[in-house]
């Protein structure tokens, strides 16, 4: 074949794969068109305990969507779109939208685990195990221990999350335990699910020593004295039990595992003891 040859042949064959790419691209283009979004389908990750209650959020969600999305041709459905708008509700460590080979829409959702829920005057928030905040959607409501509180810059709600997490591992606690009040980062409450008295834990260190000195107080004293005699039990001090009885007078008892007899305990005349009176209840 003469080069002239050559030259012709290699512009004809350029120019059937370019009818070819263009043909290509209008059959996908009217195939796109023919097609559409048949329908949603939401997995959730990380948290097998909270895929209901995601996917039904999410479901809500998605009908509020200004745009069309099953139905929708799939190559006029904006993916990207979809997934900035789940993730502008603050509800999801991550989100992540794609067309599946069957023209569904696939969401896949990792949501933030609340580990309490805040009540702070008339609001309302979720914070995870991080501190981080998450509105407290009702469509994506879950059973997180309750804390109320007055907080500041000087005391942030992350700071309760140690207290909060050691009640959700204890089995006692967990049953005990219906909210947190945190009055300051020294003076944090709980409220037993059992109207009668509040448990003053203090502070989140040395947990475990204040949930057996708590322990040791409900078996040793509570039978003999019920679970209204007291308003107050607090756990906070080092070493003993200080309990406020309603009438104001306050109890103090030493903690060790040995028989307590609730009617020797020694009486403090002041509502709130300062360290000179707590020392000389352990004398």
């Amino acid at each position: 074949m003469t080069p002239t040859g050559r030259t012709i042949t290699k512009w004809s064959i350029l120019l059937l794969l370019c009818a070819y790419c263009i043909s290509m691209s209008v059959w996908a283009k009217s195939e796109a068109d023919r097609h559409v979004c048949e329908g949603i389908d939401i997995e959730v990750k990380g948290n097998r305990n909270m895929d209901a209650v995601v996917v039904k959020g999410v479901a809500r969600e998605l009908a509020r969507y200004p745009r069309r999305i099953k139905g929708e041709p799939l190559n006029k459905l904006n993916t990207l779109a979809i997934e900035k708008y789940l993730s502008d509700l603050n509800t999801f460590e991550s989100v992540n939208c794609m067309i599946s080979s069957g023209g569904r829409l696939k969401i896949e959702i990792v949501p933030l685990v609340p580990v309490m829920r805040l009540f702070i005057g008339d609001k309302s928030y979720y914070v995870n195990k991080d501190g981080k905040q998450i509105d407290s959607k009702a469509e994506f409501y879950t059973d997180a221990p309750v804390v109320t509180g007055k907080f500041n810059a000087n005391f942030e709600p992350w700071e309760v999350v140690p207290l909060v997490k050691f009640i959700a591992k204890d089995p006692m606690l967990k049953e005990l335990v219906a909210m947190v009040e945190a009055q300051d980062s020294q003076n944090l409450l709980l409220v037993p699910r059992m109207l009668g008295h509040v448990v003053n834990f203090g502070d989140t260190t040395r947990l475990e020593e204040k949930k057996e000195a708590l322990k040791l107080f409900y078996r040793k004293v509570m039978p003999y004295k019920g679970w209204e005699e007291y308003d107050t039990i607090s756990v906070k001090f080092r070493d003993q039990v200080v309990a406020t009885r309603r009438v104001k007078p306050v109890i103090a008892a030493p903690i060790e595992d040995d028989d307590i007899d609730p009617d020797e305990t020694t009486l403090v005349d002041n509502l709130n003891p300062s360290e000179e009176d707590i020392a000389k209840t352990e004398e």
